[in-house]
């Protein structure tokens, strides 16, 4: 008999809620999404005739300009004329260069198992062999530069469409 209440119970609560105007039954309102977050920097310095405050960069995403990686985003500030004093406020997309990007790629990575030769009588034994070459890239280091570029030449986009890739995905998650 409870188990019967209980379901007669239930079926009431589900036709009148079916019954009842939107908006009769309480109802928790949906959260809030989070809101996005920016990673913002600030920028402080002087230009030429005039000095900026208040000033911060938001990067938006990583682009290739000319072959170079470089950042591009929102620059947002107060410029001052020195000689004028007149105070402007700026909102420009600028890009700015990556400079001093290092890392290594890998050129060659070889594996052999062991060996082992007879060879009229001479025996060789050769245990397993790992060879691994990788190119250092960087300012400076001109054959490691070059052997990585190599390397990426049958990449599709070009070296730096990979590690685009992953900055924009880092740069969205910051």
């Amino acid at each position: 008999m409870k188990r019967t209440v209980i379901a007669l119970t239930m079926i009431l609560t589900l036709l009148s809620a079916a019954v009842l105007p939107a908006g009769t039954l309480a109802s928790t309102p949906p959260a809030p999404a989070p809101a996005a977050r920016q990673l913002t920097l600030p920028i402080v310095g002087t230009v030429v005739g005039g000095t900026l405050t208040n000033a911060t960069f938001t990067p938006t995403r990583f682009v290739t300009q000319n072959g170079n990686l470089a950042l591009q985003g929102t620059l947002v500030g107060t410029l001052t004329n020195t000689a004028t004093g007149v105070v402007t406020t700026i909102v420009r997309t600028i890009t700015l260069a990556v400079t001093g990007v290092t890392g290594t790629c890998e050129i060659l990575d070889l594996q052999l198992g062991p060996l082992d030769l007879d060879l009229l009588g001479l025996v060789v034994h050769l245990d397993q062999i790992n060879l691994n070459i990788t190119a250092e890239a960087g300012p400076g280091n001109l054959l490691g530069n070059l052997l990585c570029a190599v390397a990426g030449l049958l990449d599709a986009g070009g070296p730096l469409s990979s590690l685009l890739g992953l900055l924009n995905n880092i740069l969205r998650n910051l």
